[in-house]
């Protein structure tokens, strides 16, 4: 029952610790924070009342993540955050985004292997499905050649899962999963970027507060309803619950294959104008934003089918759009002079 949580300060990385702790898990982290800040484990030791262990430890490091599975010989299964993630970022610096995201997975998996410890759960992304053919996306959608290097890191991620599974011990879940945004409810976590933003939603929060000046929404000529590019946007906590029931499945040996994929949304597209549009409900103010030229590696649309990990996982969304919005305002709010 104790779950190392690679990447656990991070945004995902720290609901799913909480959501773990609250299912009776033991948890410690490895982060080398260099997206995140300490200071989270104290706010989920706020939430849960439990501190999770905590190591900061760069996990592309062979020696030191080795070191680390040789102390810590009790760990039941792994959930792997660990990872580069801005798109944009990486179409600039390819480089760091393979050397970053695939040897912290190779270690990782090496140090699993060495101590018999089998269960991972992998944070996968809908980036691997490129731009579908088809709408909505199912598991079985053939994986189109990478947008972006990240989304590149992840279809080759799975293969190394893939791989490594097949000649270990080693059970793996896939999660891809879509557009998370959204903070707890307690406003002690959510998203909290270092630097500017490259996701919509803090952008959209961070530009209400006062701390930028203008949103850009990039590109409004893609062929959707509004011309505006369309994700399909899942609630935090819901993402971090189909952690949880992912890494139970693996434990209690329910998985029907070696390695299982789902994917991890609410099945709705919105657009970045109907994001606007929610959170300027909620908040009860106009949004200064402005269009700009398309961003490289960004695709026009996509939106899960979620029939299989409603079905077969047994887990489903239960936060609508405006729930997002409204928490994610929230830990704004909650969070201003505080980080700067």
């Amino acid at each position: 029952m104790r779950i190392l949580v690679t990447g656990g300060t991070g945004y995902i990385g720290s609901h799913t610790v909480v959501e773990l702790q609250q299912g009776g898990f033991e948890v410690v982290i490895i982060d080398d924070l260099s997206n995140s800040y300490a200071g989270v484990v104290d706010n989920i030791e706020k939430i849960t009342g439990v501190r999770p262990g905590f190591e900061r430890i760069d996990l592309s490091c062979e020696e030191k993540v080795m070191d680390f599975f040789l102390r810590n010989n009790g760990i039941s299964g792994v959930i792997h955050f660990a990872a580069f993630k801005a798109v944009g970022e990486s179409v600039e610096q390819p480089l760091k985004y393979y050397r970053n995201n695939l040897l912290s997975l190779i270690n990782v998996l090496k140090g699993m292997e060495m101590h018999g410890i089998s269960p991972i759960v992998f944070s996968s992304s809908c980036t691997v499905y490129g731009q579908p053919d088809m709408l909505p996306v199912t598991e079985n959608s053939p994986l189109k050649k990478a947008w972006s290097p990240y989304g590149h890191t992840k279809q080759v991620s799975e293969e190394i899962i893939a791989n490594t599974a097949s000649v270990t011990q080693i059970n793996s879940i896939l999660l891809r999963y879509f557009n998370p945004i959204g903070a707890h409810d307690s406003a002690l976590i959510g998203e909290l970027p270092i630097g500017i933003p490259n996701n919509l939603v803090p952008f959209i929060t961070q530009t209400a507060i006062g701390k930028r000046e203008c949103l850009s929404v990039f590109g409004n000529d893609y062929n959707t309803p509004d011309g505006t590019a369309v994700r399909d946007y899942i609630h935090v906590v819901d993402l971090a619950k189909a952690h949880v029931t992912a890494i139970s499945r693996l434990m209690k040996s329910e998985n029907r294959q070696k390695v299982e994929i789902f994917n991890i949304g609410t099945g709705n597209g919105f657009s970045v104008l109907e994001v606007i549009q929610s959170f300027e409900r909620i908040s009860g103010q106009k949004l200064n934003y402005r269009f700009a030229p398309r961003r490289p590696g960004d695709i026009e649309k996509v939106w899960a089918d979620t029939a299989l990990a409603n079905h077969v996982l047994g887990w489903k969304t239960e936060k609508n759009l405006d729930d997002m919005m409204a928490s994610a305002w929230k830990w704004e709010k909650s969070i201003r002079g505080k980080y700067e």
